[in-house]
């Protein structure tokens, strides 16, 4: 899969036969080549490859709210200072900056 959460055929083709050699002639299911040294529980079909495709994207787009928080949330040593900061002013409940943040990021990413 990508970075920005795109399920690819050769995705889906690994998926289902992980320890097989798979390669990609084209652009979709029907251009899959398997390496047939290393396809011993039998080559899917396309209509296998598609729907495993499917299921993964399924996957990925139920989690994009994961991916984007985690590139949203402040960085450890800043969320750390955060905290410092909150206990010393005796904030170590959800009125702290620290909260705030967190919450910010959640609020604008919901499941």
């Amino acid at each position: 899969m990508n970075y920005n959460g795109t399920v690819f055929i050769v995705d889906a083709c690994i998926s289902l036969r992980p320890k097989a050699g798979v390669g990609l002639e084209g652009t979709d299911a029907k251009d899959v080549v398997w390496d047939a040294a290393t396809i011993a529980a039998g080559v899917p079909t396309t209509e296998e490859i598609i729907a495993e495709q499917k299921r993964l994207q399924d996957i990925e787009d139920a989690n994009t709210y994961q991916r984007k928080r985690a590139t949203e949330y402040p960085e450890i040593a800043e969320q750390l200072d955060l905290l410092y900061h909150d206990m010393l002013a005796g904030k170590g409940d959800n009125n702290g900056s620290w909260f705030a943040a967190v919450k910010k990021v959640k609020d604008d990413n919901p499941k």
